[in-house]
């Protein structure tokens, strides 16, 4: 058996494959299904009749691996990063919280030149670090600690 039918979306979204290449997509609507392959789209009105197309269908979901490392190009973040990427001009590697968030957020520990001084920070909005000074990113708090030290002895 090599027509596999691979779950991306929980009850709404499959790919077809055959022997790992991509043969046709299948998609929920309302009640009906829209199968589009390489002779077009057309509704069916159940799974039997999809495998009438393609013969014999495994139905087996898509085994998603999630990273669980919370880094970004070797940064520690503060959450799961998403949309991981890297600001080769300022040199930051950037991240947001959630798939769909325009929140960018720097990974690794910052000091940050207010007006009362330096302080301390994780993953600080990229936003904040256009805004004001900073020195980073450090890769432990230990380095950043040691460079808080020497900007306020200053």
């Amino acid at each position: 058996m090599t027509i596999k039918a691979k779950e991306i979306l929980d009850g709404k979204f499959w790919i077809i494959e055959d022997k790992g290449v991509k043969i046709a997509t299948l998609s929920l609507s309302d009640d009906r299904y829209i199968l589009s392959d390489a002779t077009g789209s057309r509704f069916v009105n159940s799974t039997k009749q999809v495998e009438k197309s393609f013969g014999k269908i495994d139905w087996s979901k898509l085994e998603i691996t999630e990273t669980t490392t919370k880094e970004v190009h070797g940064f520690d973040t503060s959450c799961l990063p998403h949309n991981p990427l890297f600001d080769v001009k300022n040199k930051l590697p950037l991240f947001t919280k959630s798939p769909k968030s325009k929140s960018l957020y720097a990974a690794g520990y910052y000091i940050i030149h207010f007006e009362k001084g330096w302080v301390k920070s994780f993953c600080p909005k990229l936003i904040t670090l256009e805004r004001y000074e900073y020195k980073g990113p450090f890769k432990t708090s230990l380095e950043m600690r040691t460079e808080l030290s020497k900007a306020n002895a200053k």
